[in-house]
This record gives C-alpha cells, sequence and structure tokens, in this order.
C-alpha cells in the first residue's frame, strides 16, 4: 500500500468512527484497552494470516485472488501499528510457507510475491521499526531475497519493534536448515561426530534458528476459524499461548487483537510445569 492509498485508508477510518456505530466501535475498544494488564502483555505475538484467499472469493468475485493479498498486506501494517501503540516488541507475520510456493502452477505466486515485497518495504518505511525477513530465501527469486536482505540489514540498527516477515518458511526447512549450519559450524572446530552426538545441547540448536538470540513467542494467534500450526515456529512455539479467530484475515479487526491480548494476560502460564 503505497503512502497516498494509506492515507485514504486513515481518513476512511477516520469518518467510519464518527458514524454513531463507529463511535460506539471506539468506545467499546477504547474499554478493552483499558482492560488490559500491562505488566501481563506478550513480548512476542506471532501471527498466522489465514484467510485472504477465501475473503477475496466472497468480497472481490470476478477478481483475481491478489485482490485478497493486497487487504491482507494492508492488514498486516495496521497490525504491526497495534502491536507497537500498546509496547509488544516483537512481532512475527507468516506470510508466504514454503506449501504456498506449489502455486506457481496456477498463476498465482507471482501476484502474491508482489505483494510480499511491497509488504516489506512498506514496513521499513517506518523509521523505528527493524524489519527482519525469516525462511528459506533461497527458495524465492534472487533479485527478491537480495531485496528482502538489503531492507533486513538497512533496518538492523533500529531500536523500535522488530518485525519478523516469514517468507519461504516451514517449520521443517527451519530445524533441517538450523541442524545443517549447527554442523557446519561444529565441523569447522574440528568436532567429530561422535563428540558432537554426546555432547549437543537444546541452546545449541536454538542458536541457529532463523529468530536465533529472540525470545520465543508468548502468544501466537490464527485466524479464518482453523485450528492448527501447520508447522510454524516448531521449535519456538513448545510454550507459547495459542488465540484462534474465526475472522478471515483482512477482517481482523483491532477487537479482536485486544480480545487475544485480554484473553492473553488473564491466562496461567505454566510453561509445560
Amino acid at each position: 500500500m503505497g503512502r497516498a492509498e494509506h492515507y485514504m485508508s486513515l481518513v476512511g477510518e477516520t469518518i467510519d468512527r464518527l458514524h454513531p456505530s463507529g463511535l460506539l466501535y471506539s468506545t467499546y475498544e477504547a474499554r478493552l484497552v483499558d482492560q488490559l494488564d500491562r505488566s501481563r502483555l506478550p513480548q512476542h505475538v506471532a501471527v498466522l494470516a489465514d484467510g485472504n484467499r477465501r475473503w477475496a472469493r466472497l468480497n472481490a468475485p470476478g477478481q483475481p485472488l491478489v485482490a485478497g493479498y493486497e487487504a491482507g498486506a494492508d492488514k498486516l501494517i495496521q497490525f504491526c501499528s497495534w502491536c507497537d501503540d500498546v509496547g509488544i516488541p516483537i512481532v512475527t507475520l507468516w506470510v508466504l510457507s514454503t506449501d504456498n510456493l506449489q502455486r506457481a502452477e496456477t498463476g498465482e505466486l507471482g501476484p502474491l510475491l508482489d505483494v510480499i515485497a511491497s509488504l516489506v518495504t512498506d514496513l521499513a518505511t517506518n523509521p523505528q521499526w527493524r524489519v527482519q525477513a525469516v525462511g528459506d530465501l533461497g527458495l524465492v527469486p534472487p533479485e527478491m531475497a537480495a531485496g528482502l536482505r538489503e531492507v533486513s540489514a538497512s533496518t538492523a540498527c533500529r531500536e523500535g519493534m522488530h518485525i519478523n516477515v516469514a517468507i519461504a518458511y516451514g517449520g521443517r526447512h527451519e530445524l533441517r536448515d538450523a541442524v545443517r549450519s549447527l554442523l557446519a559450524e561444529e565441523a569447522q572446530k574440528g568436532t567429530s561426530l561422535d563428540e558432537l552426538a554426546s555432547t549437543l545441547e537444546i541452546d545449541q540448536i536454538a542458536e541457529h534458528l532463523y529468530t536465533r538470540g529472540q525470545p520465543d513467542p508468548d502468544l501466537i494467534i490464527r485466524t479464518s476459524g482453523e485450528q492448527r500450526l501447520s508447522g510454524f515456529l516448531m521449535w519456538q512455539s513448545a510454550h507459547s499461548e495459542f488465540y484462534f479467530c474465526e475472522a478471515l484475515w483482512p477482517d481482523f479487526r483491532k477487537v479482536d487483537f485486544l480480545r487475544a491480548l485480554r484473553s492473553f494476560t488473564q491466562r496461567e502460564r505454566r510453561y509445560g510445569r
């Protein structure tokens, strides 16, 4: 979404809020914010933004499915703003799975990659946000991979919210890449396989994940009524809390987000104990 379109979207939201129904919505939204226990908010929120294609079929019949991806990208930018507003320091957005790459045969992949590239660029326009592409970038076109790495490098020193954009991401791919990286590192040190097998610790594997150095997600949100992880952050989600929402991703509202946060703050986390 370009700056002009983003501005018009903000104008539209303001007008909607001035309508009586919008005022009621704003009042309820403000009440939800007031009810949040800020001391218990998640420090890392991840989202499976599911339902973009179904949304397009329902709301843009006859148009290419890319209309759903574009609406979903706009919502992801809003979502990041909501997270920033309440002070969540790390967000992970899953926008392209390794399974999605099979859509090349249907003609959907090219437009989807264009939307994702624009999304990453738009997120990076916020001067405070650090934007990091995580995934197997060797699976996307080289020019796109280079652009994603450039954005990651150019925002690396920013001190605001850290946004992971999971592109060409699969949980099994991540674990495979982590093991490969670990083996290569140990081989350079001269460690034998027998030595590694007898000394390997969990933290050593974690240090080679795409999200190394970051805390695991406290809260994972999935939309569109699906109640499964589909391989998302398989390692990192061991003790995550989950929130499932029926809304298709482009219809996900701020009140839905605030309800997810409220639900999280009301849970007793046991961390497997």
